[in-house]
């Protein structure tokens, strides 16, 4: 198996001085995350808007976006991919606290040239 973390990952549909050898089929990785019991989070929440940057929930949707992407990388080494093409990210919320991600995209195999 390709080591995940050397998976290429693009939204784009072509990597320049690459070519599409193979396409493995749809990939994609998700996670959900909740910040319930932390008192920063709370605070953060109560936060008005014009008080600036909620930063907690920054973080919280920085570690999603990475987790979903790691795990979008497993699921394309695992069909044997090297690269991962027209990559997408969807947020959503599930609660005021909690957000879901998901990252996809199509597992191909890059050959130089």
């Amino acid at each position: 198996m390709i080591d995940p973390k050397a998976v290429l990952v693009v939204t784009t549909e072509n990597v320049p001085g690459y070519r599409v050898t193979a396409m493995l089929g749809e990939v994609s990785g998700a996670t959900s995350r909740s910040s319930h019991g932390s008192v920063s989070a709370l605070s953060s929440s109560l936060k008005p808007i014009s008080r600036g940057e909620l930063t907690h929930l920054t973080k919280t949707y920085d570690e999603a976006r990475t987790e979903a992407l790691a795990r979008l990388r497993e699921a394309a080494a695992v069909r044997g991919a090297n690269a991962v093409v027209s990559t997408r990210y969807v947020v959503d919320s599930i609660s005021e606290l909690s957000i879901a991600t998901i990252a996809y995209g199509t597992a191909v195999v890059l050959t130089k040239g």
